[in-house]
């Protein structure tokens, strides 16, 4: 990594810490919980309008919600029967923006590279 682009040394960190950080990106690593995410960036849903955003089964949102919840990336509130879901943690859509960023400029490059042959 170049000089300018390197961070200031950070301080170790457990294996415990690593486990808990290694099981919050598992949490990611679920494509239908990054749609969820994805939904929940324009704003507030409830479980059906999260279904009809995802294409998935009113069950499948549910148990994925719960995971997101349980991680802290998702919050949910009781509006009577239902169930509004958003974004607890903003910091989430921060990084998935920055992945994004970082594919789309990797994808670009590949293809350019390809183009040149």
């Amino acid at each position: 990594m170049p000089p300018s682009t390197r961070k200031k040394s950070l301080p170790p960190v457990s294996d415990e810490a690593l486990e808990l950080i290694a099981s919050w990106f598992r949490v990611l690593a679920e494509p239908s919980r990054l749609r969820i995410l994805r939904s929940l960036e324009e704003g507030e849903k409830n479980i059906t309008e999260l279904v009809g955003a995802t294409r998935l089964t009113q069950a499948n949102v549910s148990r994925h919600v719960q995971s997101l919840v349980e991680a802290g990336m998702v919050g949910r509130r009781r509006e009577g029967l239902q169930a509004i879901c958003f974004i607890a943690d903003p910091k989430i859509t921060e990084l998935c923006d920055t992945v994004c960023d970082s594919l789309q400029k990797r994808f670009v490059q590949q293809a350019k590279r390809l183009a040149v042959r």
